[in-house]
């Protein structure tokens, strides 16, 4: 697998490749045979190594290139860039040959509306946006306010001081989505608990993704207010929480990927009650997977609760022996998929 990265390339024989590994980020490892197929993810904010988004595409890239023999590229962002950067990026994997080209993130939204209509036979794929649509656009979308409704029923359930925590990296319609589930559950379950909700930053201030000192002094604040279970949906500055949140002997609740599994929080794996889901990675390889068949995804592909597209992870065994616990998230996971319940997507 390439791996497009910000550390400068040495050594190149061009100019011209000189130009192209910067315009992606930096370096690049040498190529493949050209009857390869070919499929790269283009990162959000905070890069591979979050622990959370990133990390799960990467998971389904790393799937696609196992299972499906394809050679994948990745390309990290770069601090503070803008829509021309992530132009320049998105332009450069299409021209090498990769099919699909995926922007991880809605701020990619811009930029694949630029480059999709020079590229009309490859496809271009975007996590988390609806906004931009084409005929070579897949939009990957999950019903992630469903997902936290479950998290809310849990932490209802597990606080002791009635005070439970939630942390959003950046405010935008997306992680108020995350709030909008979280607190109608938590509600739903127990009117009497009082959440309290925060962001890190405001758009176009993005650093609220990539901070963990950001995360770490907002959990700290909640704990100061009693909040004994915490929730964060803030990329790699979730980090941050769940280390206050585990020192302080609290319960944290992870995002988007499996966070009691992820080695880089293994210290604090403890404290992770459980984590709402995406499967990110099952959506990237499955766009990488109709492609190579000769049958692009495009438009909306979304994942719920009723395909397992959203769910709340089970592999802390601590939260497997709440029997109580369990069961009234699984009533609740039910009562969603047969329209019993609608979840509110903003607060």
């Amino acid at each position: 697998m390439r791996r497009i990265t910000r550390i400068a390339t040495v050594g190149v024989a061009s100019a011209a490749l000189a130009l192209s590994a910067t315009a992606c980020g930096g370096k690049t490892s040498s190529g493949s045979s050209s009857d390869t197929d070919k499929a790269a993810i283009a990162y959000d904010i905070g890069g591979r190594g979050d622990q959370s988004f990133n990390d799960a595409a990467y998971a389904g890239l790393s799937k696609a290139q196992k299972d499906l023999d394809i050679d994948g590229s990745e390309a990290e962002p770069s601090d503070g860039e803008g829509d021309a950067d992530k132009v320049q990026r998105l332009t450069e994997l299409a021209r090498a040959g990769n099919n699909p080209v995926i922007g991880v993130g809605f701020a990619y939204a811009p930029a694949i509306k630029k480059v999709a209509p020079k590229f009309p036979k490859t496809t271009f794929g975007i996590i988390d946006d609806a906004s931009v649509t084409g005929d070579n656009i897949a939009n990957i979308v999950f019903n992630e306010e469903q997902g936290s409704y479950l998290a809310g029923v849990a932490a209802a359930k597990v606080t002791k001081t009635k005070v439970v925590g939630f942390i959003g990296g950046v405010e935008t319609p997306l992680i108020k989505k995350f709030e909008a589930g979280y607190v109608q559950g938590v509600k739903d379950t127990d009117p009497s608990v009082n959440v309290l909700p925060q962001y890190l930053t405001q758009p176009p201030d993005f650093g609220g993704f990539s901070k963990p000192d950001l995360g770490k002094a907002a959990a700290q604040g909640q704990l100061d207010k009693k909040a004994d279970v915490i929730y964060s949906a803030a990329g790699l500055a979730g980090s941050g929480a769940i280390e206050a949140a585990s020192k302080a002997g609290k319960w944290n609740i992870g995002v988007d990927s499996d966070q009691y599994n992820q080695a880089g929080l293994a210290n604090y794996k403890e404290s992770i009650l459980t984590s709402v889901t995406k499967d990110i990675e099952d959506a990237v390889f499955n766009l990488i997977k109709s492609v190579q068949d000769g049958k692009p995804q495009s438009g909306e592909v979304r994942y719920g609760l009723d395909k397992d597209g959203v769910a709340l992870s089970q592999s802390n065994p601590a939260f497997v022996k709440m029997k109580d616990v369990i069961a009234a998230v699984d009533k609740a996971k039910q009562d969603i998929i047969d329209g019993k319940i609608t979840v509110k997507t903003a607060p």
